[in-house]
């Protein structure tokens, strides 16, 4: 097994006006398991790519272990890859796909029954060895595909996007059987994903790119607990944080009918005027109108799922203020966490109020964390 070093890799497309892939610095440990995540067109696959030598790097190097890799030959590289479709031959058996790569190495026969029947007893694929592609379903071709990078014994396993045509409970059931099987192996894995979902359940540490340029990088817990700036809060987590611009007042933030206190700590740390303060829909409590810092809430909907429920609406008062309060981009509809036994009815003003140590504070200038 080897690790994995971006060194300020950068990937300029001919014509671009700016890189895809600026000045990428990441390194990924022998055997861990990292996700690269983040919106469409933010570099993540790309940075797959120049990994796997299908995109040129323009400047900066990639290094495989102790190798320099940047300028070397994809098949020389000692990777194997999984992509979003699973690209078997058709009229090749089970056994015939995922040993086609050692076929072409000149591996030996028995070499590549023994590799294959291994690796179809981990995915359990046994039974399935003798079918084609098109009597298998969605799942179990992407476990043949996963069992073709298995018997190559890589380096480096690195997967794009693998699960996006599944449907949602496969999704489940296939993302834990990859994450199991890589513990299991023990293979260096770099995984790209849009799912911030998948990232936070699957990686051990999760790298976040906009733009092409890396956010931050850090454990699933660093990134929920303290995310670096406003975009990391708003992406990594599920229903999203409560993000909005507060105006100061003193040292209240002010945002319609919604008074919360800001720390001296925070206030000595701003480049401006305002505030932009972020709160999960789990870490608010339901309190009494006449609590200080409640945040006044006007239910527009609530959603009940069994054993939770999500009330979100609008910040009361909020109708002439600049900017917006919410859950998502450009959203003024904030989401609260409440017990599905005592919900709210459409229309009620419901106050909530921000648990001690859970509310984050970002400069709304910089966009980047403030510590209180």
């Amino acid at each position: 097994m080897a690790s994995v070093t971006f060194d300020k890799a950068s990937r300029l497309y001919p014509g671009g006006d700016r890189p895809a892939v600026d000045q990428l610095e990441l390194e990924v440990a022998d055997g861990e398991f990292l996700v690269l995540v983040g919106p469409s067109g933010c570099g993540k696959s790309t940075s797959l790519r120049m990994l796997a030598g299908l995109e040129e790097v323009t400047s900066g190097r990639i290094m495989i272990g102790d190798r320099d890799v940047t300028d070397m030959q994809p098949k020389d590289r000692d990777i194997a890859m999984v992509f979003q479709n699973y690209a078997l031959y058709p009229h090749m058996s089970v056994a015939d796909n995922m040993g086609f790569a050692l076929k072409i190495a000149g591996t030996p026969k028995a070499e590549i029954r023994e590799r294959v029947e291994e690796a179809a007893k981990i995915l359990d694929l046994t039974e399935y060895l003798e079918r084609k592609p098109k009597a298998l379903s969605g799942g179990q071709r992407q476990r043949v595909a996963m069992g073709r990078a298995i018997v190559r014994q890589p380096q480096v396993f690195l997967m794009d996007e693998p699960l996006s045509n599944l449907d949602a409970k496969l999704r489940v059931q296939t993302r834990t059987q990859i994450a199991s099987l890589q513990r299991r192996l023990g293979v260096t894995t770099v995984y790209v994903t849009h799912d911030q979902t998948e990232a936070l359940t699957m990686g051990d540490r999760i790298a976040v790119l906009k733009d092409g340029l890396l956010q931050q990088v850090g454990s699933p817990r660093d990134m929920y607990d303290t995310p670096a700036n406003v975009f990391v809060a708003g992406f990594i987590g599920s229903p999203a944080m409560n993000i909005g611009a507060f105006h100061l007042e003193g040292d209240v933030a002010v945002h319609g009918d919604a008074r919360i206190p800001v720390t001296r700590a925070v206030l000595d740390s701003l480049t401006g005027s305002s505030v932009t303060i972020g709160f999960r829909p789990e870490s608010l409590n339901v309190v009494p109108a006449e609590t200080p810092g409640a945040i006044p809430v006007r239910v527009d909907l609530v959603e009940e799922l069994g054993s939770d429920a999500f009330v979100y609406g609008e910040v009361t008062g909020s109708a002439g203020a600049d900017g917006k309060v919410g859950s998502g981009d450009d959203s003024n509809q904030v989401v609260v966490r409440v017990d599905p036994r005592v919900t709210p009815k459409i229309g009620d003003v419901l106050h909530v109020q921000i648990k001690p140590g859970e509310q984050h504070s970002f400069d709304s200038v910089t966009g980047l964390r403030i510590d209180a």
